[in-house]
């Protein structure tokens, strides 16, 4: 018997559109990336991009629960001395609609050229709009 091993030219790739409205942040961005890495097929292997394309739309308008909003912080450093930025999940809301959510889930996904290929099948819009229209995604819907 040998091992089924999915060779690149053999992955199907399907196209999903999420409704982030009313989500939570960090439950919604958890079964993205589990779709984005291809863990919801049966031919799912650890090494290889199997997922699937996902499309998510008003992006700007999940839920936080508790005080994330104020207590959330992203930093980032710039390098030199005292460099140190910080903004709170509100100011980047009212900034960047769409960080939030991108940086949510790229953060699960694997890290190295494996992850960053993955991230490229992720498209977030703030609005309810998008230009996918033409891939004809199906709406893919979390419990």
């Amino acid at each position: 018997m040998d091992t089924y091993m999915p060779s690149a030219s053999s992955i199907e790739r399907k196209w999903y559109v999420v409704d982030a409205e009313g989500q939570t942040l960090g439950r919604l961005a958890a079964n993205v990336a589990a779709v984005l890495r291809g863990k919801n097929k049966p031919t799912y292997t650890p090494f290889l991009d199997t997922g699937d394309y996902v499309i998510i739309v008003n992006a700007d308008k999940f839920k936080v629960t508790g005080k994330k909003l104020d207590q959330k912080i992203y930093k980032r450093h710039s390098g030199y001395v005292g460099g140190l930025k910080q903004t709170t999940l509100r100011k980047t809301m009212e900034k960047k609609p769409k960080f939030a959510m991108e940086h949510a889930i790229i953060g699960m996904l694997p890290k190295g050229p494996l992850g960053r290929q993955m991230a490229k099948k992720l498209f977030v819009y703030a609005g309810p709009d998008h230009k996918h229209a033409a891939q004809k995604p199906e709406e893919l819907k979390f419990d």
